[in-house]
């Protein structure tokens, strides 16, 4: 069995963040149509701007509140949430590539709900997977390098037994890990620090268990874990 476990060492920096869980199982993740993901993403390219309004990109609320959570523990310099990767681009007006159709349909929905937004595959965790902070000796080998950067210690992450999963939370995704066409059980998440849009966290979930299993098939399993629950179990 694997669980995922957000661990008290998390819980101490944010006591009220959230985090939604889709546990996706015997999903179809080739891609057959690129053409209806990449009208889906220009969708949400369009929405991102509805939270946007102020002039001054890092004074809008959805970008600040994640700037101010970064600065609760150490980071490499110039990270920043994904969220705000994703929409300086569009501010910028540069549009986000397809890439395959689970990582497609998630960068939607963290663009349709400015939210950060995240995915996994399953079968290659070793171990229990943790939301938790780094000793500074995890392995970690980002996308597009094949040398290790190790996070720092302190540093929030997810990781497994065999390393770190994603740094700085959710800037920087490892390859071992990462989703693909051969994915076929998933581990989705969605995160929250604003307490104040726990209503659009909510729909932004519903939404995308509901595309995932319209799009890809399969099963799926919605959980969300808080200061008060702390785990789920996301494999037999």
């Amino acid at each position: 069995m694997k669980k995922f476990i957000i661990e008290d060492e998390f819980w101490s920096l944010f006591p009220n963040a959230k985090i939604g869980v889709i546990v996706c199982n015997n999903i179809d993740n080739t891609i057959k149509d690129s053409e209806q993901y990449k009208e889906l993403i220009l969708e949400g390219e369009k929405s991102a701007l509805n939270n946007l309004t102020d002039e001054e990109f890092s004074s809008n609320q959805v970008i600040k509140v994640w700037r101010d959570a970064f600065r609760q523990f150490k980071t490499k310099k110039g990270a920043r949430a994904s969220i705000e990767a994703l929409l300086k681009r569009v501010s910028n007006g540069n549009h986000i590539g397809t890439i395959n159709p689970l990582v497609d349909i998630y960068n939607y929905i963290s663009l349709k709900y400015a939210l950060p937004c995240g995915g996994e595959d399953i079968d290659k965790f070793d171990g229990d997977i943790r939301l938790t902070r780094a000793n500074g000796t995890e392995e970690f080998i980002p996308l597009g390098s094949d040398e290790n950067a190790s996070p720092y210690e302190g540093e929030v992450v997810y990781k497994d037994n065999a390393g770190a999963i994603c740094r700085c939370w959710n800037w920087r995704e490892a390859v071992r890990t990462m989703l693909t066409e051969d994915t076929k059980n998933a581990f989705l998440c969605l995160e929250l620090v604003d307490e104040n849009r726990y209503e659009e966290f909510e729909n932004a979930l519903n939404e995308l268990s509901q595309l995932v299993h319209k799009h890809l098939g399969g099963k799926y399993e919605v959980s969300v874990l808080d200061i008060n629950n702390k785990e789920v179990k996301i494999m037999d």
